[in-house]
């Protein structure tokens, strides 16, 4: 299973070169996993970019995989992987998200780079 952080989901809609690295990971949504919190930063992002109707339509592919809400578990998690690795909150959640389902996380964000079980994705340039 895997999880694509919200720069991978952003870099695959935008079509950017690291983008097209990402692409082929959201096209299996049954070897997917979707924290709410990537839905939220996703949403975000598309609404700010686009018009209401197209995010929403744009969103809803990320319902065709495995949405992960933040629960109180993963929060309590998510607090004790924010002190061990000086994340902020919205990294220790989605880290918290993909380490307790046993997931890869997949992403650019430099925050990540060289915990357990992130696969990270140098952007060139």
């Amino acid at each position: 299973m895997i999880v694509v952080d919200s720069c991978g989901w952003i870099e695959a809609l935008a079509d950017t070169p690291i983008g097209r690295l990402y692409q082929p990971l959201i096209g299996r949504p049954d070897e997917l996993i979707v924290p709410t919190l990537v839905q939220f930063e996703f949403y975000k992002w598309l609404a700010h970019t686009l018009d209401e109707a197209a995010a929403n339509e744009i969103i809803a592919t990320t319902q065709a995989s495995r949405i992960v809400p933040l629960t109180s578990e993963i929060a309590l998690y998510a607090a004790d992987l924010s002190r061990a690795h000086r994340l902020a909150a919205a990294d220790a959640i989605i880290y918290a998200t993909s380490r307790m389902l046993q997931a890869e996380l997949v992403t650019s964000d430099a925050h990540f780079k060289g915990l357990q079980g992130v696969r990270f994705v140098e952007k060139k340039g």
